[in-house]
């Protein structure tokens, strides 16, 4: 783990792992979340050929908070990285909460990014058509809808989520995020995988919910980038049984991003699709060849 200095003066937590010297890959982190990887993902890095990349938003795990940042936002902190890591190009991709920035990252830096993947991603909130909340986990609701009101109860609200995660266990995963979880999903939220998802969040908050604050007001305001600019190639992956973010912004957002590879299986959940980076990795690399990016 380092700490990387941004051009207006903030600072941002950086992790690498999988091969040194393989094509770099940026993943950005769910909401909450951190730049700790979840193992299997850097085994299979390291066995493709890919240098695993991640740094922690503002608010999260170490990195300076940048208060009232717009998705868009994020691509000043991919520069800043990877001028700092040395990378001249790279592939990215954002699970959750991060698929919104990997999106705004391939939209805005095509030129840094050769590929990217956007797996169980939101759509905006203000998106035209979409019913926002339909098919969503009745805690995802409710926290939405604080965050859309803002102010100290948004904050109260997610300090209180915060305190409960921390005092959660692996065996407590299916109980704490019970509205959020269909079949898929309940299946996989134990064991190691539900540890490692409250390593990974636990990461990220334990020194304040100023990052999760500021990703969700983030998510309900302006993503402050057009979807139809995006011109490298995107693969959308979204699970149908998925809870914490429904289908529907997956198809919302597949309908709207020029040349989209869209893959909505009928077989996973949010969750599941941790197990599915692997095949995310392997597209990655081929989109990468082709534009001989590696």
């Amino acid at each position: 783990m380092s700490l990387v200095p941004t051009p207006d003066g903030r600072m941002v937590t950086v992790r690498e792992g999988g091969d040194p010297a393989g094509l770099p890959v940026l993943a950005f982190a769910g909401t909450p979340g951190s730049s700790v990887f979840y193992g299997p993902h850097v085994r299979d890095a390291a066995e493709r050929g890919i240098r695993l990349v991640a740094y922690a938003r503002p608010g999260y795990e170490g990195s300076s908070r940048n208060e009232g940042r717009a998705v868009a936002d994020c691509a000043a902190d991919v520069v800043a990285v990877c001028d700092a890591l040395g990378i001249e190009r790279c592939c990215v991709w954002g699970g959750s909460g991060g698929g919104p920035h990997a999106l705004a990252a391939a939209a805005l830096l095509p030129g840094r990014v050769a590929a990217a993947a956007s797996i169980a991603s939101v759509a905006p909130f203000d998106a035209d058509g979409l019913d926002w909340f339909d098919g969503m986990g009745a805690d995802n609701v409710d926290d939405f809808e604080v965050a859309r009101a803002g102010g100290a109860a948004h904050r109260a609200n997610l300090e209180q989520r915060r305190e409960q995660l921390l005092a959660t266990t692996p065996d407590d995963v299916t109980h704490v995020w019970e509205s959020l979880l269909g079949p898929a999903d309940r299946a996989v939220a134990t064991g190691a995988l539900a540890a490692a998802l409250l390593e990974h969040v636990r990461a990220g908050i334990e020194g304040g919910v100023d990052g999760w604050v500021d990703d969700e007001q983030a998510f309900v305001a302006a993503w402050a980038f057009d979807l139809a600019s995006i011109r490298v190639p995107i693969l959308l992956w979204h699970g149908d049984q998925d809870r914490f973010v429904p289908p529907s912004h997956g198809a919302w957002l597949a309908e709207r991003i020029p040349g989209v590879e869209a893959r909505f299986t009928a077989e996973d959940g949010h969750l599941t699709l941790t197990e599915r980076i692997p095949e995310v990795h392997a597209w990655l690399l081929q989109r990468a060849r082709l534009n001989g990016d590696a």
